[in-house]
C-alpha cells in the first residue's frame, strides 16, 4: 500500500513538472511531446488551445481568438501559428538594439501566469520620454478627471477624426489628446486612444491573404478600434530592417510589418517621418491587411501633450459589420521587381501591395 502511494505521489509529481514546462515551449516542440502519450496529448492540446484563444495573452480587455488556421502546426510545410512569431504589446515600444528572443521565452499557455489587463506588458518596456507639459485644468476637472470641453479653455485642444470623403480613402488628419504631463485622469474623454481593446475583434485565415483582421461585432463609424503598436525605429534602423525583411520575405513564408508614416506640412512638404516596426513586437493592428479602395479604417494621427513622437491610431471609416474584415491603405503603390501581390479584391486593386524604399 505504501508503495503504491510513493508511486501515485510520483507520477502526480511528474505531471505537475510537464504543467509547468509545456507553457515554455515553442508549438513544433508541443507537438512533438504530444505524440508521447494520451495525457501529454491532451495537456498539449489545452496549452495550444488557451494560446489560440487570445493573441493578446491576456493584456487586452478582451480576448483576441485565432480562427481557422489552415494546417497543423507539426507540419514543416504549414505555416507556424502567428502567435510564435511575435511578442504582445498594447503600446508603443522603444526600439531594441537587437531583434527580441523567442516569444516563447516567458511562458504563455499555462492555466496560472496569464496577465491581467490591468497589468503592464511583460514582453516590452513601454515607451516612456518623459514628456513635459499638459493641461491643468484644476477645478475643470469632473468627478473622473476629465478635462474641461476644449472650447471652455483646455489647453492641450481637440481634433475630431474627420470623416468626409473617408469612404473613398481620404486622409483623416492628426487629433490631440492630453498627455503623461496633463493632470486629468485615465477617464478623461480626451485620451480616448489610450485605453485597451475596447471592440471585439478576431484573427482570420484566409486562403489567398493569409492572415488578416476582422470585426466580431458591430462597430459603429467614428469608433476607435485600435493603434499601431510597435518598435518605433530611427530610419537607419528601419531601412537596415527593411532590406533583413526583404531577403526573408522570398521565401514566403514571411510577411514583415514594418510601416513608414510621413506627417505632412500644409504645403505637402513631409516634416517628420515615423517608423514603426510590429514585426517581431507589436499589437493586433499587425494583422490589418491592405486595401486598395482605402478601405474601411481611417488612420489618425495622434498628438500626445508632452510626448515629441506621434501614433497612428485606426478610427472606423464607417459602420463596419460583423464579420467584415478591417482594411487600410498602406500608401501609394510603387511598383519593385520583387513586390509582393495584392490580393484585397477591390474593384480598384493594383495587384501590387505598396512598399517602402529603402
Amino acid at each position: 500500500m505504501t508503495c503504491t502511494k510513493r508511486g501515485r505521489c510520483e507520477e502526480e509529481e511528474r505531471w505537475r513538472v510537464w504543467e509547468l514546462l509545456l507553457p515554455w515551449l515553442p508549438p513544433r516542440d508541443i507537438a512533438s511531446v504530444s505524440s508521447a502519450c494520451t495525457s501529454l496529448r491532451r495537456l498539449s492540446a489545452a496549452v495550444s488551445a488557451r494560446r489560440a484563444s487570445d493573441a493578446s495573452r491576456g493584456l487586452e480587455r478582451r480576448p483576441i481568438p485565432f480562427r481557422g488556421h489552415p494546417r497543423s502546426s507539426s507540419s514543416s510545410s504549414s505555416p507556424p501559428p502567428p502567435y510564435s512569431c511575435f511578442l504582445y504589446t498594447p503600446h508603443p515600444v522603444a526600439a531594441r538594439r537587437s531583434l527580441p528572443p523567442d516569444p516563447f521565452s516567458l511562458p504563455w499557455g499555462g492555466e496560472t501566469e496569464k496577465p491581467t489587463p490591468a497589468s503592464p506588458s511583460p514582453f516590452a518596456a513601454f515607451v516612456d520620454y518623459g514628456g513635459s507639459g499638459g493641461c491643468d485644468c484644476g477645478e475643470g476637472q469632473d468627478e473622473e478627471g476629465c478635462c474641461r470641453l476644449p472650447g471652455e479653455g483646455c489647453p492641450c485642444g481637440f481634433l475630431s477624426p474627420d470623416f468626409r470623403g473617408a469612404e473613398e480613402g481620404a486622409a483623416g488628419g492628426v487629433m490631440t489628446e492630453c498627455g503623461p504631463g496633463c493632470r486629468c485622469g485615465a477617464g478623461c474623454g480626451n485620451r480616448r486612444t489610450q485605453g485597451r481593446l475596447e471592440v471585439g475583434v478576431e484573427i482570420a485565415w484566409d486562403e489567398r491573404k493569409g492572415w488578416g483582421l476582422r470585426a466580431s461585432q458591430l462597430i459603429q463609424k467614428g469608433e476607435f478600434v485600435c493603434e499601431y503598436a510597435g518598435e518605433f525605429l530611427t530610419t537607419e534602423e528601419a531601412r537596415r530592417r527593411q532590406r533583413m525583411y526583404d531577403e526573408l520575405a522570398t521565401s514566403g513564408q514571411f510577411a514583415p510589418a514594418l510601416l513608414v508614416v510621413r506627417e505632412h506640412l500644409p504645403s505637402g512638404k513631409a516634416c517628420l517621418r515615423i517608423n514603426i516596426d510590429a514585426t517581431m513586437i507589436g499589437n493586433v493592428a499587425r494583422f490589418i491587411n491592405h486595401s486598395c479602395d482605402g478601405g474601411n479604417l481611417l488612420s489618425i494621427l495622434v498628438r500626445n501633450s508632452g510626448s515629441p513622437l506621434p501614433r497612428l491610431c485606426f478610427f472606423a471609416a464607417r459602420h463596419i459589420q460583423e464579420g467584415e474584415e478591417l482594411t487600410f491603405s498602406y500608401g501609394e503603390t510603387r511598383v519593385k521587381p520583387k513586390g509582393r501581390p495584392c490580393f484585397c479584391r477591390s474593384p480598384c486593386c493594383q495587384g501590387t501591395l505598396p512598399s517602402e524604399e529603402t
